[in-house]
Parts: C-alpha cells; sequence; structure tokens
C-alpha cells in the first residue's frame, strides 16, 4: 500500500525518488551528492527536475580547471591541492575525467586509487567519470555534476581534464579559472600547448620544479606569453609558477595565485562575462544533443533526408533546415 500511495503522490508532484535525493543532496549528505551525479551520468529522465532544480541552488561556487597534455602529473597536482584547501576548512569537490574502458565504458582511473588519501584527510568530494568517446577534455555530464556539487556547497570545485591537445579546450567554457600544467623537459610538446592551450591559461604551473629543467621549461613559457600578451579584453596577467605536487613545494603559491584570479575576476567584472559564456555553451550543446538523440532514439524520421542527400536530390544544409523547421538559409540571414 505504500508503494502505491507514493506512486499516485509522484503522479500529483508531491513526491519523486530523485526530489528527495535533491533534498538530500542539498543538506549535504555525500551518499546522496554520489547518486545524483550517477544519475546525471546516465542520463536518467526522472532525475531531469532535480538537476533542474539544483542547478537554481547553485551558483555561489569557484570553479577550477585543470588541464594540460597527458602525463605532466596533474592528478597528483589536484592530491597536493586538496590538502591545501582542505587544511584552511574548505569543502572541496573534485569531478576527475578519465578515458573511458573500451569494454565497460566506465572510468579506468578509479578516484579511490588515485586521490582517496587526499579526500579522506579533510573535507572532499571526488567524482570520477569517464569521457565515454566524448572528445573536447570532459565527459558530457560534467557540468551536471558540478552543478551538484555546488549546491551541496563546496567551492572550490576542480575540473581535471582527461588531457589535452591542441583542439580539445573544452574545459575552457566550464571553469572560471583555468591552470595550464606543464612538465619539465617537454620539448615537442611544447608546441602543442602553444598552439592549442597556451592562450587560454589563467595560471601556469610547471611541474617537478625540484628537476634542473624545469627553469627551462618556465622561462620558455613565460617567453611564449610575452610574445603573445594577455588575453583580449582582461588586464589579467598570467603567472608561471613552478611547482613540486610530491613535496608540497610552492603549492601554496598556486592556490594563492587561484585565489587571487578569483577575486579579480569579481572585482574586474570579468566573472559576469566567464558566466554568460559558460551559460551560452552550455545551452548550445545541450540543444546540440537533444538534437542528436531525437532523431538517435527515431532514426526512420530522418532516413528520408539522408536518402535524398545522398542521391543528390538535396543539399545538406537545405535537409538539416528542413529538420529545424526552419525556412531561411541560416548562413544569409
Amino acid at each position: 500500500m505504500r508503494a502505491v500511495a507514493r506512486s499516485r503522490t509522484a503522479k500529483r508532484g508531491a513526491y519523486t525518488p530523485s526530489t528527495e535525493l535533491a533534498k538530500d543532496v542539498l543538506s549535504g549528505r555525500p551518499i546522496a551528492i554520489a547518486r545524483m551525479i550517477s544519475r546525471a551520468e546516465d542520463g536518467r529522465a526522472e532525475a531531469a527536475s532535480a538537476l533542474a532544480e539544483l542547478y537554481l541552488q547553485g551558483g555561489r561556487a569557484h570553479i577550477v580547471g585543470i588541464t594540460g597534455v597527458p602525463g605532466a602529473g596533474k592528478s597528483t597536482l589536484v592530491s597536493a591541492l586538496i590538502r591545501t584547501y582542505a587544511d584552511e576548512g574548505h569543502k572541496v569537490g573534485v569531478i576527475a575525467v578519465d578515458p573511458s574502458s573500451p569494454f565497460s565504458g566506465g572510468a579506468i582511473l578509479g578516484d579511490r586509487v588515485r586521490m582517496s588519501d587526499a579526500a579522506a584527510a579533510g573535507s572532499a568530494f571526488v567524482r570520477s567519470m569517464a569521457t565515454r568517446g566524448h572528445l573536447g577534455g570532459l565527459a558530457r555530464s560534467t557540468l551536471r555534476a558540478v552543478d551538484v556539487l555546488d549546491a551541496a556547497g563546496y567551492s572550490p570545485i576542480i575540473i581535471e581534464t582527461v588531457g589535452v591537445g591542441q583542439d580539445e579546450v573544452e574545459v575552457v567554457a566550464a571553469a572560471h579559472t583555468i591552470v595550464v600544467l606543464s612538465a619539465p623537459g617537454l620539448g615537442d610538446d611544447i608546441q602543442a600547448i602553444k598552439a592549442g592551450i597556451l592562450e587560454t591559461a589563467d595560471i601556469h604551473a610547471v611541474s617537478k620544479c625540484d628537476k634542473p629543467e624545469a627553469s627551462a621549461t618556465v622561462s620558455a613559457l613565460q617567453g611564449m606569453l610575452a610574445l603573445g600578451g594577455s588575453s583580449a579584453g582582461s588586464d589579467w596577467k598570467p603567472p608561471v609558477l613552478p611547482v613540486s605536487s610530491v613535496s608540497g613545494e610552492r603549492i601554496g603559491d598556486l592556490r594563492r595565485a587561484i585565489g587571487e584570479h578569483w577575486a579579480h575576476l569579481r572585482r574586474s567584472g570579468e566573472l559576469a562575462v566567464r558566466q554568460r559564456n559558460i551559460c551560452r555553451t552550455r545551452i548550445l550543446g545541450t540543444a546540440k544533443q537533444l538534437f542528436q538523440n531525437k532523431f538517435q532514439q527515431k532514426p526512420e524520421a530522418l532516413e528520408p533526408y539522408v536518402r535524398a542527400v545522398t542521391e543528390r536530390r538535396m543539399d545538406p544544409s537545405v535537409a538539416a533546415r528542413a529538420l529545424l523547421g526552419w525556412e531561411e538559409d541560416p548562413w544569409t540571414t
């Protein structure tokens, strides 16, 4: 009888498991946070309203993106930052985006393997998310997970990317502060940073500062930054900081630089600009995903247009406009 009563109440909108779970998220219960992120990751329809409500309850967290080429030591750096923030009394949230297993589709590297000791040392919530084939350095549901942690009162929220190259800089449209980590002696890899993610960094960090090659990498980055100037529309000058994640050397300097950039964004008004850009990107990305999902679920609706384009009876842009219900040509209006 109790199950029937709950079912009837759910139809009136007063009770659903997801809305009850959202209440537990707002109260900061870790198990509820984990379950809600899982529902977001799985794309469960019944969680949509709860996730929407959690989004409305957030907006206070400082989102920090940690990115860089694979093997630079991002996970070790994040572990060091967790300890530093926890020592200061912060509730730290971490979304660590990992490559997907070709068999299960899940994350290959688990958060408990890499960061559990650091998380256990203080008030932190760490979650690994699989890319599941999504390019751009982030998982498709990364920002939904950030919304959940934001509503639960975590700040900062650190997003560690899977390891990006020059075309994979999606984290720029997801975070307020971007930290690009480089390893000493990068050689040709420094060109990838220069070509793709050098200009996206608000802060540059060079790992393994105890190695002789670290100073050369710092000098190379400083030289490239001097040639490139500051980011358009900003008077923030990205610092280049050598750090050692293992020994903890100068991690405090990096922590202060992240805080200074956050203060700069709020003081200068750039925070509102970045937030608008993040929202714009999220809306367009969601619209694209919904559009793709619609025709993946009903491929028969797409097939007539595929045939027409294949047989050269219709131009691809005309077919796309027809699917969108647009009469005007978007390229000329």
